[in-house]
């Protein structure tokens, strides 16, 4: 992003982040850089927009759901997901309910949940 002073940098955060959150996208999958001075008195500020899982992130992921201490869940790393798989779909809400608890800073989504 750039723009002429920084209050209308900030004005602009505030437009995207409206404009995502009526796209449903999760703000925790942007990552702001540092506000930087550019040429002829404007300032510029670098937005990335992530997707998938980090393999960092997903170790953290498989750690949480080891914590949770529940039996027959078992978790693994496919490229940028993570798979919990369980006998028993309560085991599954189970673990769904406590990576909700904790605080991740990804945005998470929980596709293909079946018996």
């Amino acid at each position: 992003m750039k723009t002429a002073s920084e209050d209308r940098l900030n004005a602009l955060r505030q437009l995207l982040e409206e404009k995502l959150v009526k796209r449903k996208v999760s703000l925790k999958s942007l990552d702001y850089g540092k506000v930087l001075d550019a040429a002829s008195s404007t300032v510029r500020q670098i937005v990335t927009l992530n997707a998938g899982i980090s393999s960092d992130k997903a170790k953290a992921v498989n750690k949480a759901i080891k914590e949770l201490g529940l039996k027959g869940i078992s978790s693994q790393t496919q490229g940028d997901q993570v798979r919990v798989t369980g006998k028993k779909r309560d085991d599954l809400q189970d673990v769904i309910a406590g990576l909700k608890e904790v605080d991740l800073e990804i945005p998470l989504q929980f596709i293909n949940f079946r018996d």
